[in-house]
């Protein structure tokens, strides 16, 4: 398509806009609004998991060994840790941090208790290492396999919480495909509704376009290039406003919880528009396309 040809159609495509004011201020309040939920139901999904996933990263597995073993044999089973490609990373605790560690939780009020326990560590045989794992899923086959090592005695793990952390994650997954994907279809029925509105007005116009020789190409493209701009123009209003929301609310709830502050953790504002920005465009730049095609194929048969 030639440049003069292109920019002819994109004027069309503008003056069509116009034309139909009611129906394209619609279309791009109803994008507009789709494109609104999507991202905030983006950004609540991604902090939720990012929360989670924090929460995760301190979920960890607890080895003890057997009383009466010797310092190589707990080097053996830190280098069978090590070598697991299930690990994230791992810590030692001695017998005297296990104790010290106990006193400041239990003693802090009446510390002069833990001094009849200087000269006996009633922990003497609780050293152990603490293993965090890239997938939360894996605990059970990873403490399965620590159990069988040699002078291992005991592996501990919260298999509650990682049954919860790990259903409720698929949870919201199944829950943000289904929202998206009605969002998605409403945004489609709208405009494919403005494009065909736009037809029936040009209806004649188009006729004699096509009587004189104008190609498919040249007919069709003014209403996708009106779909898209309307999609854009929609989806670009959401997110500046949703760039506004999230600074104030990141700023309000981090004020307002400040105790929660090592629990509740939110992605930076540049993480996530990094990826919210160019998804937005997307789907409504998508929306407007795919909604002027569906209609075009149903009511441009002049």
């Amino acid at each position: 398509m030639k440049i003069r040809t292109a920019l002819y159609c994109l004027k069309q495509g503008l003056v069509n806009i116009k034309r139909n004011k009611l129906f394209s201020l619609a279309s791009i309040s109803t994008i507009a609004a789709c494109v609104f939920l999507i991202g905030m139901f983006y950004t609540i999904v991604v902090n939720f998991q990012y929360i989670v996933k924090s929460a995760e990263d301190q979920v960890g597995i607890t080895i003890f060994f057997n009383e009466g073993i010797d310092q190589a044999g707990i080097d053996a089973i830190g280098a069978q840790i090590a070598a697991n490609d299930k690990v994230a990373n791992y810590t030692f605790t001695s017998a005297e941090e296990a104790w010290d560690i106990f006193k400041v939780e239990y003693f802090k009020q009446n510390e002069d208790l833990a001094e009849g326990f200087k000269d006996d560590n009633p922990l003497a045989n609780s050293a152990s290492y603490t293993v965090y794992l890239k997938n939360i899923e894996d605990q059970k086959s990873f403490s399965d396999e620590m159990s069988q090592v040699e002078g291992v005695r005991a592996v501990n793990y919260s298999e509650g919480t990682v049954s919860a952390m790990t259903s409720f994650g698929r949870l919201v997954g199944y829950a943000s495909v289904a929202i998206i994907v009605v969002l998605l279809a409403v945004g489609i029925f709208l405009i494919g509704n403005t494009v065909m509105i736009g037809i029936s007005v040009r209806k004649k116009e188009i006729k004699v376009m096509k009587l004189i020789g104008a190609s498919n190409i040249f007919v069709r493209a003014p209403f996708i290039i009106e779909g898209i701009v309307i999609g854009l123009v929609g989806a670009t209003i959401p997110l500046v406003l949703i760039k506004v929301l999230y600074e104030k609310v990141v700023e309000f709830v981090m004020q307002q919880f400040s105790a929660l502050s090592s629990i509740i953790v939110f992605l930076p504002q540049s993480t996530i528009f990094a990826v919210l920005v160019p998804m937005g465009l997307g789907i409504g730049a998508g929306i407007g396309f795919v909604g002027s095609i569906l209609s075009i194929r149903k009511h441009l048969k002049v």
